[in-house]
């Protein structure tokens, strides 16, 4: 393959991932923007909020934070809560660090920094068709990145405006593209199974324990049920070797 065709490829790349974005974006904006309304709201000033945004970039511990900030919870309480909310990247990252044998070290670390939940899901399904390369996987990381600090600087200029955000449920529309693209993953072997093992798992958390240590708990617990199946030996037989890495 010659220079050109390269360069062709790796823009084509780059161009898939912003497609792949574009339903992404629609629902990250309005979390984002609820985010922003919400922080002010709590008494954290527009830098504050655009400051978590960049370093953070993770909505649901944002939301988590902002909400205990204004409490007088103890430090410790606090980080520990946004650890726990966030304790499922720890589980993206080995799931997706697999797939990821195009990428060097620096880039690596640079991809799980922005990794979300939407960037995971994303880049799993590409990863069944398709290797998964850098160029696809940042051409969806920025403008994902961009438009989560775009739609945190509207939210917290604008979001008096909104007196009561939770009343439009403009949270949730980033609930349902995820669970959109969990229903992407059905034809994959045993999915229902694991599916029904991480709910029942995180609800009896969630009814005992107690939020947010439900999500890492049916996480956890679809894992474990996942390993412990394993796949059958004919579907063994068939998986393809890894590609080269170029």
């Amino acid at each position: 393959m010659t220079g050109d065709e390269l360069q062709i490829n790796g823009r084509r790349e780059f161009t898939d991932g912003a497609k792949a974005a574009l339903p992404v974006i629609a629902a990250v904006v309005p979390f984002g923007a609820v985010y922003g309304a919400a922080a002010v709201s709590k008494g954290l000033t527009l830098f504050e909020t655009m400051f978590m945004s960049s370093t953070v970039f993770a909505g649901a511990s944002q939301m988590v934070a902002v909400d205990l900030l204004a409490t007088p919870l103890p430090f410790w309480t606090i980080v520990l809560s946004v650890f726990a909310v966030n304790f499922r990247h720890i589980l993206y990252s080995a799931s997706l660090g697999r797939k990821m044998y195009r990428f060097s070290p620096l880039c690596k670390a640079l991809a799980f920094l922005l990794l979300v939940d939407p960037q995971w899901a994303v880049s799993e399904k590409r990863a069944l068709s398709k290797p998964l390369t850098p160029r696809f996987y940042f051409g969806l990381a920025l403008p994902l990145y961009l438009s989560w600090l775009l739609a945190s600087g509207l939210g917290a200029a604008f979001g008096k405006l909104v007196t009561n955000p939770q009343a439009i449920a403009l949270d949730f529309i980033l609930p349902i593209y995820f669970i959109a693209i969990l229903m992407s993953f059905r034809q994959r072997y045993g999915w229902l199974p694991v599916v029904l093992v991480s709910g029942v798992a995180a609800l009896l958390a969630y009814w005992t324990v107690g939020p947010p240590w439900h999500v890492a708990s049916g996480a956890f617990a679809g894992i474990l049920y996942a390993a412990w199946r394993g796949k059958p030996k004919e579907l063994l037989a068939l998986a393809p070797g890894k590609a080269r890495n170029v």
